[in-house]
């Protein structure tokens, strides 16, 4: 069936140029078991004529008819296929506008039949008349059909004849070579202004393009890759199998729910052709495990949410649930407690010196009791202040105190900022970071408890920083071009931050810090301004930046949502995403420069960003006037 993958057995169809008789032919490739057919859907060889007579005015049927199959049949079971002979952009007139007449008849028939799919192939980088004809065809009428545009990840002559020989690559390593057929697909995709219904379908051939620049392929919104089956190997019983690097490809079009199109002849005529979706099911089958994280994060894969503001709104119980499953955060802030308890009461003042610790932000307690964990392991006597504004958590905190706590435990219904504590604390443990690090007002909320931390006291954390990383996706473009409300200005949606579980996207460089924010900390001036520069290394588009953080806990325990420092199994927090509101082109040679700032004005605190190099973008969120983190 031609829709996604979920991420149960791999959905596969069959590529035929030839079909004499289409139910036979639907029901011979459904015992093979084939999901969907590739067809064309008028003769390959039919070129109609419809500017000349008398060829204009031939009587008849100028394709099959519809009837042949039941209307459910060519909803899910057929992607047609545009015939191989039509160029919209040739630069012969007549051919030319025959093309275009051609093309216009398999649209519309397309839409008649209902397809689900349309797959028309990308020869060349001059596609502009294509893209015109295609975006026209969309925004007229009411079908739902989405466009596969099939593109070869390396143009037919750059491959090589000598594999067998396995001599040295003919070509040079010119990368401009490798990206050759992206810079086609990125052409179309920008003419047709990003439109979602038009995604890709990629050709694997034999020759593999740079391991850089699969990347940047994985970036796109692949919807489906063609493997010929001249690209198989033969194994030592004869049966179909990939090289490594295919494998891996593979798999990481596996983790994108991509469909995967067999074409060509068996060429292990000795096996049923059925042996090459055998193969790709065992490697499904044998693909990595998904990680904690990737469990967590499952179908939250590139869904924009906006990021939780804790500080203006009271937290709902489900909130606090999901976050205290993470297994990873409080066994690290256990092992920060412990280590800073051993650190401040000598073995000899164990039984007489009282730490006083408090939790800003307690929650429904999960650091509390995390702190009396790691008190019992050092042997440690512990005083705890549990400070909570949400009132709701206040009940689960008192009952917990009244349950499980006892008089070690000191409820405080209170935001910290105005709390008058009784006594100064030795250490003061908080949660209060967001994706960004400081985006919950992490630094606003202990500036204003650091009056009741004792001169030589510990905060935990005591830093944390953000990291900034350039990157490209189509796919959350179009996510945040989508978020559009009627009520506020059209471009507010692209000065919005979002947390985000980013999945099909390219990342364009290593991330760069951005803010770094101390404690206790004597500069309690918590606007920032930062100039970072990157080097992509490759041709692309920016479509935004990757926000991360790290987090020093205490001494060497730390916390980091990084890609390179990632915390293991830690799943507490997913990227943050800053958009731009036009995408800009990137080539290989070019830097890119971004300005971040961050603004309080006593009432609010809000980000600021533009890109400065190759090309200046708008001020994003001028005067917070888009999106406001409330204090």
């Amino acid at each position: 069936m031609a829709s996604a993958s979920s991420g149960g057995r791999v959905s596969c169809g069959r590529d035929l140029n030839c079909v004499p008789e289409i139910a036979e032919t639907l029901a011979a490739v459904a015992k093979l078991g084939f999901d969907f057919l590739c067809m064309p859907l008028f003769h390959p060889r039919f070129r109609r004529e419809f500017e000349s007579e008398p060829a204009k005015s031939r009587p008849g049927a100028q394709t099959r008819s519809d009837l042949l199959l039941c209307g459910r049949d060519w909803n899910t079971l057929i992607v047609g296929k545009l015939s191989p002979w039509i160029d919209a952009d040739s630069e012969i007139e007549t051919l030319r506008r025959n093309s275009e007449a051609a093309l216009s008849q398999e649209l519309n028939f397309t839409a008649y039949l209902g397809l689900p799919v349309f797959m028309i192939p990308i020869k060349g980088p001059h596609n502009a008349n294509l893209a015109r004809m295609l975006l026209n065809h969309i925004h007229t009428g009411h079908h739902t059909s989405n466009f596969w545009i099939r593109v070869p990840l390396m143009a037919a002559e750059d491959t090589r004849e000598d594999l067998i020989e396995n001599e040295p690559s003919v070509y040079s390593d010119d990368p401009s070579v490798e990206e050759k057929t992206w810079n086609w697909w990125h052409s179309l995709r920008a003419l047709c202004d990003y439109n979602k219904r038009i995604c890709l379908a990629v050709e694997v051939g034999a020759d593999m393009p740079s391991e850089a620049v699969i990347e940047k392929w994985l970036g796109e919104p692949i919807k489906a890759a063609i493997l010929p089956t001249s690209i198989f190997l033969t194994n030592k019983k004869g049966f179909p199998v990939l090289s490594k690097a295919h494998q891996r490809l593979i798999f990481s079009l596996f983790k994108l729910e991509a469909q995967f199109i067999f074409t060509g002849a068996s060429r292990h005529t000795e096996k049923d052709f059925r042996s090459y979706l055998q193969y790709l099911e065992y490697l499904n089958q044998n693909r990595p495990a998904p990680n904690a994280y990737e469990l967590f994060a499952k179908g939250y894969e590139d869904y924009l949410q906006s990021p939780l503001q804790p500080l203006m709104d009271n937290l709902e119980s489900q909130t606090y649930e999901v976050f205290e499953k993470d297994p990873i955060k409080y066994s690290q802030y256990q092992q920060a407690v412990y280590k800073c308890l051993l650190d401040r009461v000598p073995e000899e003042q164990k039984d007489t010196n009282v730490q006083v610790l408090m939790v800003l932000g307690a929650g429904r307690g999960p650091l509390v009791n995390t702190s009396l964990r790691a008190a019992r392991l050092a042997d440690r006597k512990l005083k705890v202040y549990a400070v909570e504004k949400n009132p709701n958590a206040i009940i689960t905190l008192e009952n917990c105190r009244f349950e499980e706590w006892g008089e070690h435990v000191t409820v405080v219904s209170c935001d910290m900022r105005e709390w008058a504590a009784p006594e100064k604390a030795d250490i003061i443990v908080s949660e209060l970071l967001g994706s960004f690090g400081d985006n919950e007002l992490s630094p606003e909320c202990l500036d204003g408890a650091q009056r009741f931390l004792k001169d030589d006291g510990v905060s935990i954390p005591c830093s944390y920083t953000s990291f900034l990383a350039p990157l490209s996706s189509s796919k959350l473009y179009n996510e945040v071009r989508s978020c559009r409300e009627r009520d506020k200005d059209p471009e507010s949606h692209f000065e919005t931050p979002y947390v985000v579980r980013l999945h099909n996207f390219h990342q364009l460089a290593e991330p760069k810090a951005c803010f770094t924010f101390t404690h206790p900390t004597t500069d309690t001036n918590n606007n920032r301004y930062q100039c970072l520069r990157f080097s992509v290394g490759c041709n692309s588009v920016l479509h935004g930046f990757a926000g991360y953080f790290e987090t020093t806990l205490y001494k060497d325990v730390t916390l980091s949502i990084k890609p390179e420092t990632h915390s293991p199994g830690m799943f507490s927090w997913f990227p943050i995403l800053f958009p731009l509101k036009q995408p800009i082109a990137v080539s290989r040679d070019d830097d890119v420069t971004v300005r971040f700032w961050r603004c309080n004005n006593g009432k609010k605190v809000w980000y600021e960003w533009a890109v400065t190099e190759p090309s200046c973008s708008a001020i994003h969120n001028p005067a917070g006037r888009s999106y406001t983190i409330g204090l």
